[in-house]
């Protein structure tokens, strides 16, 4: 499989010839995803602005006509309202993506504080690779590759590094880490220390650069 991560949560899957985004917001978190060519299909976890950004999807898609957007009921009414069609793949479900299986898991936002923010969201297994987007949700079958969150309101570091050692991945890299300025970067070296104990590959993604994991 080869990814190139794009920024934030914002990265490209190549699988057998397939290409598949997920996550494409602002320019401030997607890096450059307008540019993206040759998507098969562009995935949406939930609607919160660091992962959903409709003018930048529109973008996305005039340089992508044939890639369809699978999301969940929730983002679902906020792209219709947008006049951009989705499939919706949530919680339980599957879609077969030529011969990539997409698998939806999970229903709910990490919470934040009370009801602040909760909205639906769906983490995606697409063939044994894992983006649970804002939560740390079971996901329904083995992973080989895990998209890791490593910052942000919703979270404690002590619960990623317990989730990935919970799923035992081959490989593990950050993701929803836009926030992070080059003075904190030391950050990712906790994941890394505790994920090498158990025999879990902590790899740092270069922005804008495909690597095949």
């Amino acid at each position: 499989m080869k990814i190139k991560k794009l920024g934030h949560c914002c990265m490209v899957l190549e699988i057998n010839g397939k290409r598949i985004m997920t996550d494409p917001s602002n320019s401030d978190y997607g890096g450059d995803s307008i540019s993206e060519t040759g998507l098969s299909a562009i995935l949406i976890t939930h609607e919160h602005g660091d992962h959903l950004h409709i003018e930048t999807l529109k973008e996305v898609l005039k340089n992508n006509p044939e890639a369809i957007v699978i999301s969940n009921t929730s983002v679902g009414k906020l792209l219709t309202e947008a006049g951009i069609a989705f499939t919706k793949v949530e919680d339980g479900e599957d879609y077969m993506l030529y011969d990539i299986l997409i698998k939806g898991f999970g229903d709910k936002h990490a919470q934040i504080y009370e009801d602040y923010g909760q909205v639906q969201n769906t983490g995606y297994m697409i063939n044994e690779f894992c983006y649970p987007g804002d939560s740390f949700n079971m996901p329904p079958s083995k992973v080989d590759i895990l998209a890791l969150p490593v910052l942000g309101p919703w979270m404690k570091m002590k619960d990623a590094i317990d989730y990935a050692k919970e799923l035992r991945p081959r490989i593990v890299f950050p993701v929803h880490d836009a926030t992070l300025k080059p003075f904190a970067t030391f950050i990712y070296g906790i994941p890394q220390h505790f994920l090498s104990q158990v025999g879990i590959e902590f790899k740092k993604l270069e922005i804008g650069k495909e690597e095949d994991l």
